[in-house]
């Protein structure tokens, strides 16, 4: 997820999520393999099996980590902001993501083809997300113009829709920081909850 994510401890378990995420890249929506993901983790399948008894909770489960590792991510990035300013750690952070992964999150093709379901948690994590921007941004339509911009170049990155180049994503940082910044910032209003688990 980006620079700003806090460090993990490795065990087995991670080691797996980080293999099928690749697997899950270079196969192509769908065509993740068991085999392949214990393969690239240097385990046994009956290792995997152990963590995972099937893709499909191997799949929820990187949706889960995948949610979970940006709002870890957005924690520090907004602990570290000089004015504790959510949206611009927020577009900071995403901006970063977007340039850094360059559709490293594709695995997201094969989790909603093994289980559409899993839309589920990702649209009630980016809800509750645009909810706690709303609270610490008063200037709504600010928010708005922010929040639509991050959100439509993180899906073109996605796609692999690479429309923008690097002076243009520049010129769209600056936008949007500014846009920020003269936003006004509620300071101490109570964050919403930890986003649900997938499932």
């Amino acid at each position: 997820m980006g620079k700003l994510m806090k460090p993990r401890k490795s065990n087995s378990r991670d080691k797996i999520l980080a293999a099928a995420a690749d697997v899950a890249r270079e196969a192509g929506p769908g065509n993740l393999s068991l085999d392949a993901v214990a393969s690239r983790a240097g385990i046994s399948k009956g290792g995997l099996l152990y963590n995972f008894p099937s893709k499909a909770k191997l799949m929820q489960a990187l949706v889960e980590q995948h949610l979970q590792d940006f709002q870890a991510s957005l924690e520090d990035a907004h602990a570290a902001d000089s004015q504790k300013n959510l949206l611009r750690a927020y577009i900071r952070l995403s901006m970063e993501e977007c340039q850094e992964t360059e559709a490293s999150a594709s695995w997201i093709f094969s989790a909603i083809a093994q289980d559409p379901e899993f839309l589920t948690p990702i649209k009630s994590f980016k809800r509750q997300l645009f909810e706690r921007l709303k609270t610490k941004t008063p200037d709504l339509q600010a928010l708005l113009v922010v929040y639509l911009a991050i959100e439509g170049l993180r899906s073109m990155t996605l796609f692999e829709f690479h429309a923008l180049s690097e002076n243009e994503r520049q010129i769209l940082l600056d936008a949007l920081i500014a846009m920020a910044d003269s936003a006004p910032n509620q300071i101490g209003v109570k964050d919403a909850p930890e986003p649900p688990p997938a499932g």
